[in-house]
Protein backbone atom coordinates (compact mmCIF):
# COMPACT_ATOMS: atom_id res chain seq x y z
CA UNK A 1 0.00 0.00 0.00
CA UNK A 2 0.96 3.75 -0.92
CA UNK A 3 2.31 5.70 1.86
CA UNK A 4 0.62 8.90 2.77
CA UNK A 5 2.52 12.05 2.79
CA UNK A 6 2.09 11.94 7.02
CA UNK A 7 3.29 8.71 6.77
CA UNK A 8 6.36 9.24 4.75
CA UNK A 9 7.01 12.88 6.79
CA UNK A 10 6.74 10.48 10.45
CA UNK A 11 9.08 8.00 8.71
CA UNK A 12 11.58 10.90 7.77
CA UNK A 13 11.01 12.33 11.45
CA UNK A 14 11.88 8.59 13.27
CA UNK A 15 14.43 8.05 11.04
CA UNK A 16 15.84 11.19 12.06
CA UNK A 17 15.75 10.58 15.69
CA UNK A 18 17.28 6.90 15.25
CA UNK A 19 20.26 8.46 13.17
CA UNK A 20 20.46 11.35 15.38
CA UNK A 21 20.36 8.76 18.84
CA UNK A 22 22.91 7.09 16.83
CA UNK A 23 25.27 10.12 17.66
CA UNK A 24 24.35 10.56 21.40
CA UNK A 25 26.50 8.92 23.61
CA UNK A 26 24.63 6.01 24.91
CA UNK A 27 21.96 5.86 23.40
CA UNK A 28 20.74 2.84 21.07
CA UNK A 29 19.68 3.30 17.49
CA UNK A 30 18.62 0.09 18.00
CA UNK A 31 16.52 0.97 20.59
CA UNK A 32 15.02 4.20 19.04
CA UNK A 33 13.96 1.73 16.11
CA UNK A 34 12.27 -0.90 18.46
CA UNK A 35 10.60 2.01 20.41
CA UNK A 36 9.15 3.50 16.47
CA UNK A 37 7.98 0.24 15.80
CA UNK A 38 10.14 0.14 12.88
CA UNK A 39 12.41 -2.81 14.28
CA UNK A 40 10.76 -5.77 12.84
CA UNK A 41 10.54 -4.16 9.38
CA UNK A 42 14.07 -3.65 9.42
CA UNK A 43 15.37 -6.94 10.22
CA UNK A 44 13.29 -8.84 8.35
CA UNK A 45 14.84 -6.26 5.35
CA UNK A 46 18.18 -7.48 6.14
CA UNK A 47 17.35 -10.93 7.04
CA UNK A 48 15.72 -10.74 3.08
CA UNK A 49 16.54 -8.02 1.04
CA UNK A 50 15.94 -9.50 -2.07
CA UNK A 51 12.50 -10.73 -1.33
CA UNK A 52 11.51 -8.03 0.77
CA UNK A 53 13.00 -5.74 -1.18
CA UNK A 54 9.48 -4.40 -3.09
CA UNK A 55 7.05 -4.62 0.48
CA UNK A 56 9.80 -3.11 2.23
CA UNK A 57 12.17 -0.64 0.81
CA UNK A 58 9.19 1.70 0.17
CA UNK A 59 8.71 2.05 4.12
CA UNK A 60 12.05 1.85 4.71
CA UNK A 61 13.08 4.50 2.53
CA UNK A 62 12.21 7.55 4.27
CA UNK A 63 13.39 6.30 7.84
CA UNK A 64 17.01 5.84 5.84
CA UNK A 65 16.97 9.28 4.69
CA UNK A 66 15.78 10.28 7.67
CA UNK A 67 18.64 8.61 9.30
CA UNK A 68 21.38 10.11 7.32
CA UNK A 69 20.12 13.55 7.83
CA UNK A 70 19.83 12.31 11.49
CA UNK A 71 23.53 11.31 12.13
CA UNK A 72 25.27 13.36 9.12
CA UNK A 73 23.43 16.81 9.61
CA UNK A 74 21.91 17.13 12.61
CA UNK A 75 25.27 15.65 14.29
CA UNK A 76 27.38 18.29 13.80
CA UNK A 77 24.56 20.72 15.50
CA UNK A 78 24.66 18.38 17.96
CA UNK A 79 28.34 18.14 19.07
CA UNK A 80 27.69 21.65 19.71
CA UNK A 81 24.50 20.94 21.89
CA UNK A 82 26.38 17.79 23.75
CA UNK A 83 29.57 20.01 24.17
CA UNK A 84 27.64 22.84 26.34
CA UNK A 85 24.48 20.95 27.71
CA UNK A 86 25.37 17.24 27.82
CA UNK A 87 23.16 15.98 30.62
CA UNK A 88 20.03 17.98 29.39
CA UNK A 89 20.19 16.58 25.70
CA UNK A 90 20.59 12.98 26.89
CA UNK A 91 18.10 13.46 29.36
CA UNK A 92 15.59 14.48 26.54
CA UNK A 93 16.47 10.82 24.96
CA UNK A 94 16.00 9.19 28.25
CA UNK A 95 12.47 10.72 28.80
CA UNK A 96 11.90 9.79 24.97
CA UNK A 97 12.59 6.42 24.93
CA UNK A 98 11.16 5.67 28.95
CA UNK A 99 7.58 7.59 27.39
CA UNK A 100 7.79 4.84 24.18
CA UNK A 101 8.58 2.12 26.94
CA UNK A 102 4.46 1.53 27.13
CA UNK A 103 3.80 0.98 23.83
CA UNK A 104 6.77 -0.89 23.28
CA UNK A 105 5.88 -3.28 26.34
CA UNK A 106 2.03 -3.46 24.68
CA UNK A 107 3.81 -4.74 21.24
CA UNK A 108 5.81 -7.07 23.03
CA UNK A 109 2.91 -9.11 24.59
CA UNK A 110 1.28 -9.36 20.62
CA UNK A 111 1.29 -12.74 20.59
CA UNK A 112 0.87 -13.93 24.48
CA UNK A 113 3.23 -13.73 27.52
CA UNK A 114 4.60 -16.76 29.67
CA UNK A 115 7.06 -16.92 32.41
CA UNK A 116 10.08 -17.40 30.15
CA UNK A 117 9.07 -13.93 28.81
CA UNK A 118 9.76 -12.20 31.84
CA UNK A 119 13.16 -14.80 32.93
CA UNK A 120 13.94 -13.53 29.66
CA UNK A 121 13.82 -10.00 30.27
CA UNK A 122 15.04 -10.16 34.11
CA UNK A 123 18.42 -11.86 32.65
CA UNK A 124 18.60 -9.57 29.33
CA UNK A 125 18.79 -6.77 32.16
CA UNK A 126 21.56 -8.01 34.16
CA UNK A 127 23.53 -8.93 31.24
CA UNK A 128 23.46 -5.60 29.60
CA UNK A 129 24.08 -4.39 33.46
CA UNK A 130 27.30 -5.87 33.87
CA UNK A 131 28.37 -5.27 30.64
CA UNK A 132 27.70 -1.74 30.54
CA UNK A 133 29.15 -1.21 34.19
CA UNK A 134 32.29 -2.94 33.19
CA UNK A 135 32.96 -1.11 30.33
CA UNK A 136 33.02 1.85 32.48
CA UNK A 137 35.47 0.03 35.19
CA UNK A 138 37.31 -1.44 32.48
CA UNK A 139 37.88 1.46 30.19
CA UNK A 140 41.18 0.82 27.77
CA UNK A 141 42.37 3.61 25.56
CA UNK A 142 43.91 2.99 21.59
CA UNK A 143 44.97 4.14 18.80
CA UNK A 144 42.72 3.79 15.92
CA UNK A 145 43.72 1.94 12.51
CA UNK A 146 41.87 -0.29 9.79
CA UNK A 147 41.09 -2.83 12.38
CA UNK A 148 39.28 -0.81 15.08
CA UNK A 149 37.43 1.10 12.08
CA UNK A 150 36.47 -2.63 11.18
CA UNK A 151 35.41 -3.03 15.10
CA UNK A 152 33.67 0.53 14.94
CA UNK A 153 31.68 -0.55 11.49
CA UNK A 154 30.71 -3.56 13.85
CA UNK A 155 29.59 -1.88 16.78
CA UNK A 156 27.54 0.29 14.58
CA UNK A 157 25.47 -2.20 12.99
CA UNK A 158 25.57 -4.03 16.46
CA UNK A 159 23.49 -1.17 18.16
CA UNK A 160 20.84 -1.49 15.39
CA UNK A 161 20.84 -5.45 15.21
CA UNK A 162 20.58 -5.45 19.31
CA UNK A 163 18.47 -2.74 20.39
CA UNK A 164 20.30 -1.80 23.54
CA UNK A 165 23.53 -1.83 22.45
CA UNK A 166 24.66 1.56 21.71
CA UNK A 167 27.91 1.77 19.91
CA UNK A 168 28.77 4.67 21.41
CA UNK A 169 28.49 2.76 24.41
CA UNK A 170 31.36 0.34 23.17
CA UNK A 171 33.42 2.92 21.47
CA UNK A 172 33.65 5.49 24.26
CA UNK A 173 35.75 3.71 27.00
CA UNK A 174 38.16 2.79 23.91
CA UNK A 175 38.63 6.31 22.64
CA UNK A 176 37.10 5.25 19.37
CA UNK A 177 33.74 6.98 19.56
CA UNK A 178 35.49 10.89 18.74
CA UNK A 179 37.70 9.46 15.18
CA UNK A 180 34.93 7.67 14.32
CA UNK A 181 32.21 9.81 13.93
CA UNK A 182 34.65 12.47 12.87
CA UNK A 183 35.69 10.60 10.10
CA UNK A 184 32.15 9.89 9.22
CA UNK A 185 31.45 13.39 9.54
CA UNK A 186 34.11 14.73 7.56
CA UNK A 187 33.62 11.78 4.55
CA UNK A 188 37.00 10.50 5.66
CA UNK A 189 37.39 6.83 3.40
CA UNK A 190 40.05 5.37 5.45
CA UNK A 191 37.34 5.47 8.26
CA UNK A 192 34.25 5.06 6.12
CA UNK A 193 35.58 2.11 4.43
CA UNK A 194 36.70 -0.37 7.30
CA UNK A 195 33.13 1.19 9.07
CA UNK A 196 31.49 -0.03 6.34
CA UNK A 197 33.15 -3.05 6.10
CA UNK A 198 32.57 -4.54 9.41
CA UNK A 199 29.08 -3.40 9.25
CA UNK A 200 28.12 -4.75 6.29
CA UNK A 201 29.62 -8.18 7.50
CA UNK A 202 27.81 -7.75 10.65
CA UNK A 203 24.72 -7.59 8.81
CA UNK A 204 25.21 -10.61 6.83
CA UNK A 205 26.27 -12.67 9.74
CA UNK A 206 23.70 -11.90 12.60
CA UNK A 207 20.53 -10.09 10.86
CA UNK A 208 19.20 -13.48 9.63
CA UNK A 209 19.38 -15.33 12.79
CA UNK A 210 17.95 -12.18 14.76
CA UNK A 211 14.88 -12.46 12.55
CA UNK A 212 14.39 -16.09 12.97
CA UNK A 213 15.19 -15.72 16.91
CA UNK A 214 11.85 -13.39 16.44
CA UNK A 215 9.53 -15.64 14.03
CA UNK A 216 10.10 -18.66 16.57
CA UNK A 217 10.24 -17.19 19.96
CA UNK A 218 9.09 -13.57 19.49
CA UNK A 219 7.42 -13.34 22.87
CA UNK A 220 10.79 -14.49 24.68
CA UNK A 221 13.21 -12.15 21.96
CA UNK A 222 11.16 -9.24 22.32
CA UNK A 223 10.64 -9.31 26.62
CA UNK A 224 14.46 -9.43 26.22
CA UNK A 225 14.59 -6.34 24.19
CA UNK A 226 12.92 -4.56 26.80
CA UNK A 227 15.47 -5.50 29.52
CA UNK A 228 18.48 -4.79 27.39
CA UNK A 229 16.13 -0.99 26.43
CA UNK A 230 15.18 -0.48 30.47
CA UNK A 231 19.07 -1.65 31.59
CA UNK A 232 20.67 0.76 29.02
CA UNK A 233 18.53 3.45 29.65
CA UNK A 234 19.17 3.59 33.28
CA UNK A 235 22.46 3.45 33.03
CA UNK A 236 22.68 6.44 30.52
CA UNK A 237 20.80 8.33 33.13
CA UNK A 238 23.43 11.55 34.35
CA UNK A 239 22.21 10.65 38.45
CA UNK A 240 25.32 13.17 39.06
CA UNK A 241 23.97 16.06 37.45
CA UNK A 242 21.09 15.98 40.10
CA UNK A 243 22.97 16.29 42.74
CA UNK A 244 25.08 19.19 41.35
CA UNK A 245 22.27 21.66 42.02
CA UNK A 246 18.79 22.44 42.50
CA UNK A 247 18.73 24.37 39.27
CA UNK A 248 20.87 21.31 37.07
CA UNK A 249 18.20 19.05 38.53
CA UNK A 250 14.71 21.14 37.82
CA UNK A 251 16.42 21.54 33.89
CA UNK A 252 16.83 17.88 34.21
CA UNK A 253 13.83 16.60 35.00
CA UNK A 254 12.36 19.26 32.63
CA UNK A 255 14.27 17.60 29.73
CA UNK A 256 12.98 14.51 30.55
CA UNK A 257 9.09 15.14 30.80
CA UNK A 258 9.72 17.03 27.43
CA UNK A 259 10.99 13.68 26.06
CA UNK A 260 7.97 11.83 27.69
CA UNK A 261 5.52 14.50 26.29
CA UNK A 262 7.34 14.05 23.07
CA UNK A 263 7.38 9.79 22.77
CA UNK A 264 3.59 9.82 23.86
CA UNK A 265 2.74 12.37 21.13
CA UNK A 266 4.92 10.76 18.34
CA UNK A 267 3.17 7.04 19.48
CA UNK A 268 -0.16 8.68 19.67
CA UNK A 269 0.73 9.95 15.70
CA UNK A 270 1.79 6.93 14.72
CA UNK A 271 -0.88 4.97 16.13
CA UNK A 272 -3.44 7.32 13.91
CA UNK A 273 -1.79 7.94 10.86
CA UNK A 274 0.77 5.27 9.76
CA UNK A 275 -0.14 2.01 7.60
CA UNK A 276 1.87 -1.04 8.09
Amino acid sequence: MKQSKSTFILRILQGSLVGLGAVLPGISGGVLCVVFGIYKLIMEFLADPIHKFKSHFPKLLPVGIGGVIGFLGVANLLSILLEKYPEPSVCVFVGLIGGMLPSLFREAGEKGRNKGSFISMGIAMVLIFALLISLKVFSVQIEPNFFWYLFCGFSLALSVIAPGMSFSTLLMPLGLYEPFVDGIGHLDFSVLIPGGIGALATVILFAKAVDMLFKKHYSVAFHAIIGIVIAATIMIIPFASFTTSVLSAVINIVCIAVGVVAALLLDKFNSKYVVE
